[in-house]
């Protein structure tokens, strides 16, 4: 589709922004966002420009961090805050169209296609976005302005920060192909070892390459990788109420002191799962399978995964279950440090399925209403308002609001 005018919006520096803003006495210093060393996230989430100058990179250990740049401010992580933030941002964004797609908290898309009558140019919407977020906000954006999503979201990251970058049908070819492959999205890792080692090493390489050997080489997604190097992307941005399917429902937490057995393990295992049972209420779905994700101490994860008899929402089934592959495949090489359970291959609440002669339905029946009873009583008095005994004390489970954080998902067609 020609003529279209994108925006990609990418807050720079975002977690170390929002604590600037609350704390305007770090303005101007190296500051980084750090889960602390004793909750076993001793890294960096997020740094400041002057951090980032010093040498600090996200995901490096907090004291190698301070050894690189010694006079570093480290500030503990304020989810709430950054949720906040986001939202308000958004809102600034709404202002200009209603087709505005996020890609995580401090990334959207805008489509302006036909609203240049209101806002003028991508340009000029970019620059006045760029002002408002600025003067409101107290913070910084980089924008990309192009004819597609791929080239808008590669615009935002070539001048940061407080910048704005075009791509155009007339200038991708000298800007975006001279460019290394592992800056085109979705071009991770591994994808860009295989693509390496048949000498194609640039975004260029990539749209000059037969599509058909990509398809060989990477599956569908090799095709999908050609038509957004040759600047043929025509992913439409998502309207602003747009809901994802959910395809699984999960939840993942890393914990601040190792797990040494299996009853440590389970107690996790069920306070994950009344999460995991929650959502798929909300979204009205069951699950016909569970997945286990299991990483010991050593950083070397293990995944797991069965069918269930019968499709549920209920967290004790799901928590059962979820042991019971545990159980069965878990050799104690090493403590775990990080459990995540995901409820898989879901199916619409209300469709039928085929009940065997084994299934005691009397006692699904009366599961099902205690589950009812007590999201109830959550809903009214709070997540903690009612809970099984054996999650009294310490779960060594963290608590600080970071599983709220919504992370980057895949663009939407």
């Amino acid at each position: 589709m020609s003529n279209r005018v994108i925006l990609h919006s990418d807050l720079n520096c975002f977690y170390a922004s929002v604590e600037t803003m609350l704390n305007p006495s770090l303005r101007g210093k190296a500051v980084a966002v750090c889960g602390a060393t004793e909750d076993r996230h001793g890294i960096v989430l997020a740094k400041s420009e002057k951090a980032k100058k010093a040498g600090v990179k996200t995901g490096m250990v907090n004291w190698e961090a301070k050894r690189l740049c010694p006079d570093l401010i480290m500030v503990p992580p304020q989810y709430d805050q950054y949720l906040k933030y986001s939202k308000l941002t958004r809102a600034i964004y709404h202002r200009f169209t209603d087709r505005v797609e996020p890609y995580g908290m401090d990334e959207c898309w805008l489509d302006l296609t036909g609203c240049e009558h209101i806002c003028g140019d991508g340009m000029k919407a970019a620059e006045t976005i760029r002002r408002t977020v600025r003067e409101e906000l107290g913070m910084t954006v980089s924008i990309g302005v192009s004819f597609n999503k791929i080239f808008a979201k590669l615009g935002s990251d070539m001048k940061k920060p407080d910048a704005i970058t075009e791509i155009t049908e007339d200038n991708f070819r000298e800007k975006v192909w001279p460019l290394p492959a592992s800056d085109l999205l979705y071009v991770g890792r591994a994808t860009n070892a295989k693509l390496a080692n048949y000498g194609i090493r640039t975004i260029g390489d990539i749209a000059a390459a037969d599509p058909q050997f990509l398809r060989r080489l990477l599956g569908i997604n090799g095709l999908e990788l050609w038509k957004y190097a040759a600047g043929k992307d025509d992913a439409r941005v998502m309207h602003k109420d747009f809901v994802s399917p959910v395809k699984s429902v999960g939840h993942g937490i890393t914990c601040y002191a190792d797990l040494e057995n299996s009853e440590e393990v389970w107690k996790v295992m069920l306070e994950l799962s009344q999460d995991v049972g929650h959502k798929l209420r909300v979204h009205e779905l069951k699950a016909t399978g569970v997945q286990i994700s299991i990483r010991g101490n050593d950083l070397f994860g293990k995944q797991y995964q069965a069918k269930l008899s019968q499709s549920t929402q209920s967290p004790m089934i799901l928590a059962r279950k979820a042991r019971e592959l545990f159980d069965l495949n878990y050799h104690w090489n090493t403590p775990i440090r990080a459990v995540c359970v995901r409820a898989i291959n879901l199916v619409p609440q209300g469709e039928p399925e085929q009940i065997d002669l084994f299934t005691d339905v009397a006692y699904l029946d009366r599961l099902n209403r205690l589950d009812l009873a007590i999201e109830e009583i959550r809903r009214r008095f709070g997540k903690r308002a009612v809970y099984s005994a054996c999650l009294m004390g310490d779960l060594k489970m963290p608590g600080d609001g970071r599983c709220s954080v919504v992370m980057p998902g895949m663009m939407y067609r």
